[in-house]
């Protein structure tokens, strides 16, 4: 099955204080372009992230994004007991030096001793980010999946506008080699009509000669195997999509590969008919390789 680069999914997340919304979303892209926005106080999530969705896909610019948010008040405010105990011998020291200079100093509250700084904390919660972690890493595993069924579905579009593309490629194909016999007569006739008028410019008009002439000029103009190698191209073509991604790189190659026998076609037609489906196979074509650009 083929699945296309361009997809999209979010869901959203809660444990305890803690809630969370995800977004992946992918674009067109030559290799796999991963890039992650994640908190960075979660250790080790930004890596296990990459390694999950990595091993997922094979091509596109694919970001996701993890927002994270506590409940207010949900930390507890506590004191540090290393700061009090600093704080209280600095009070005592400085009650010790003003006794020494004979001064008098007001008795110093519990609220003073807490409005030091450092001696009470708040969001002290205890957080045990290896739990965090390993929950978040289990919820993120639905929305990957949301997100590579789209890309399944869209690349089910794809193949059938791909193949339609290439039943059109084929039909023309068809075409073009229906219009050979003709052509061969009318391109035949016409090199004899322009070299026999040479010939006769110059006198002593060889039948022979002419007849070699024509025969030259229609192998240089020959396109049969133009369109056996497109032929070629279908096959190969239909037995890509059948295969199922990633093949977008071979596709494109391919595509590459139909567009160049289509303009050596047009180039060696000397044909009214066979230009125009020669014309016609470029664009559809062309409409094929903007297609292919969003396979994986």
């Amino acid at each position: 099955m083929l699945k296309s680069m361009t997809a999209f999914a979010s869901a959203q997340g809660a444990k305890g204080a803690y809630s969370w919304s995800w977004e992946v979303r992918s674009v067109n892209g030559k290799g796999l372009d991963l890039r992650l926005r994640v908190p960075d106080w979660v250790p080790g999530l930004e890596q296990a992230l990459k390694e999950t969705v990595s091993g997922a896909l094979d091509r596109g610019n694919v970001t996701l994004n993890l927002k994270m948010s506590r409940e207010d008040g949900a930390g507890r405010i506590g004191v540090n007991a290393q700061m009090l105990d600093d704080a209280l011998t600095a009070l005592d020291a400085v009650e010790a030096a003003a006794m020494v200079k004979g001064l008098s100093l007001a008795p110093a509250t519990a609220a003073d001793i807490l409005s030091v700084r450092g001696v009470m904390e708040a969001g002290s919660m205890e957080e045990d980010t290896d739990a965090l972690r390993a929950v978040l890493l289990k919820d993120v595993a639905p929305v990957l999946e949301a997100f590579l069924a789209m890309r399944s579905s869209e690349g089910a579009q794809l193949a059938e506008v791909l193949s339609g593309q290439i039943d059109e490629i084929e039909r023309l194909t068809g075409a073009a080699s229906q219009v050979l016999d003709t052509r061969r007569d009318d391109m035949e006739a016409g090199f004899r009509d322009a070299l026999s008028r040479v010939l006769d410019g110059v006198g002593n008009s060889d039948g022979a000669r002419v007849a070699q002439e024509v025969a030259l000029l229609a192998v240089k103009a020959d396109v049969t195997e133009e369109i056996d190698r497109l032929r070629a191209h279908v096959i190969a073509a239909r037995d890509l999509i059948v295969a199922g991604s990633p093949v977008g790189r071979k596709l494109d190659f391919l595509a590459q590969e139909f567009n160049r026998e289509a303009n050596t076609l047009c180039s060696k037609s000397q044909h009214t008919e066979l230009t125009q489906i020669g014309l016609a196979l470029k664009t559809v074509i062309d409409q094929m390789r903007e297609q292919v650009q969003n396979v994986e």
